[in-house]
């Protein structure tokens, strides 16, 4: 067991929803602006190839709340998804079990704190946060977006509006800090913003200034979108693919300057209360960027497509943490590591064992955090046997320290890229490496097997 010190520390884990790869400046945007998220950076360590365990939301918050796949806990989908298309998916679990021990409730038994802030987008009633661990819960429900938009009066059950035209990021990061100031015993907060989900809304002065950012940076001459091929899902099989080019959009860019600063509010009452030394901070989002349909309001490149697909786009993400006495020198680390890994490793830094009769997929992310550089891990997997609202479809995939193997469900097809080599996933190689396709193609049904994958099947 690993611990700094006697003193548990406190975990600020920060989920941010939607938000792309590469939409922050220290993962390469030279259109947002994000100081105070890349501040982090300097005394923690940023992982270059972080992944979501699915491309949209609800399968990914629950891998990190159980530290299970998404198919072994039959959440494959976003709670409320029904598309199809040429196949049939399989039925989606429309909540989290009570049964599902999260890590919420470890820490919980163990003497910390528990809040929950922000989305939750997992089940409502008797499966809302406040049933699964969570001492205090504001703001989830289960929708998936503010429906109301971000502007107060927001109508979320069981969360008083504010002022009128109140920003939702502002508020929850008030209700964040009113918490932290409060709080004097260890404590587990579980901040998921429902920004950066669209429809993109940003208060006026932020838009202001990034419109003037599209003109001096002549954004506003270059192609911004490029039509595809019509949707595979059904209910959208008469309109096409649209991708976005090039990071743009004032009202998105606003957006995330906006939640940017308000990361900056919560490392600086963290430094005036005197906790920021004893602060476990982990920033990661729940999916790739949005950048196909519904506005495509970002670009991953040079990450192929986004939210909603099983390419890279889709389900790389960023991830930094922050762990004083352990990241102080900062770093990157470019191991493959995945959503359900933050479970065993929550638990490992509140110096708590591995629950004997929980199963995790996720494994420890303390060896990279000390400064090694592999964890006794072959591959991670991944399930999506959906159609996603955004282009993508019925799709699995595993991936190696630098291979990832793709398998398309409506035609019995696959992809092999050496993404060391191929970030974009532009050559595929399964007739120039029959036996790695081979190796993969084991392993991903091997996977299947394990979690007792539940796949499509022919609609018609």
């Amino acid at each position: 067991m690993f611990k700094t010190s006697s003193r548990q520390p406190n975990i600020l884990f920060i989920l941010i929803d939607d938000l792309g790869w590469r939409d922050l400046s220290c993962y390469g945007s030279e259109f947002y602006e994000t100081p105070n998220i890349d501040s982090l950076k300097k005394t923690g360590i940023l992982f270059t190839d972080a992944y979501a365990a699915s491309p949209v939301c609800s399968p990914t918050r629950a891998s990190i709340l159980t530290g299970k796949y998404p198919a072994r806990l039959g959440i494959t989908n976003y709670i409320g998804g029904k598309e199809r298309g040429k196949l049939l998916p399989p039925v989606n679990q429309e909540y989290l079990p009570r049964s599902e021990k999260t890590i919420a409730s470890a820490l919980k038994e163990a003497g910390y704190k528990t809040y929950h802030v922000g989305k939750w987008h997992l089940g409502g009633g008797e499966y809302l946060p406040q049933y699964h661990g969570f001492e205090k819960n504001l703001a989830g429900c289960e929708w998936g977006a503010p429906r109301y938009g971000y502007f107060s009066p927001y109508h979320l059950p069981g969360f008083e509006d504010g002022p009128e035209g109140e920003f939702l990021t502002d508020r929850l990061t008030d209700e964040a800090i009113k918490l932290i100031k409060e709080t004097r015993t260890p404590f587990f907060m579980y901040l998921a913003h429902y920004a950066v989900h669209a429809t993109a809304a940003a208060p006026e002065r932020y838009i202001r200034k990034y419109q003037e950012k599209v003109k001096k940076l002549g954004l506003d001459k270059v192609k911004t979108f490029e039509e595809g091929e019509f949707f595979p899902c059904d209910h959208k099989k008469h309109l096409r693919v649209v991708r976005r080019l090039i990071q743009s959009d004032p009202v998105y860019a606003g957006m995330i300057e906006n939640l940017d600063e308000n990361v900056g509010r919560l490392l600086q009452v963290l430094k005036e209360t005197d906790q920021l030394d004893h602060t476990i901070i982990i920033f990661t989002s729940d999916n790739g960027g949005l950048a196909t349909a519904e506005g495509s309001h970002t670009c991953n490149r040079p990450l192929r497509e986004g939210k909603g697909w099983m390419e890279e786009g889709g389900i790389r993400v960023n991830l930094i943490i922050r762990w004083p006495g352990v990241t102080d020198q900062g770093g990157i680390c470019s191991v493959p590591v995945i959503s359900p890994d933050f479970y065993p490793t929550i638990l490992e830094m509140a110096g708590l064992p591995l629950l004997r009769q929980q199963h995790i997929d996720g494994i420890s992310l303390l060896p990279l955090l000390q400064g090694q550089n592999q964890l006794d891990r072959e591959f991670i997997f991944f399930h999506f046997p959906h159609y996603g609202n955004q282009g993508g479809q019925p799709t699995s995939a595993v991936r190696t320290e630098e291979y990832k193997l793709i398998e398309y469900y409506e035609d019995s097809r696959f992809e092999l890229f050496h993404l060391k080599e191929d970030i974009g996933e532009k050559n595929n190689l399964i007739e120039k490496d029959p036996r790695r396709f081979k190796q993969l193609q084991e392993r991903l049904e091997e996977s299947k097997r394990a979690t007792k994958a539940k796949l499509p099947v022919a609609d018609r």
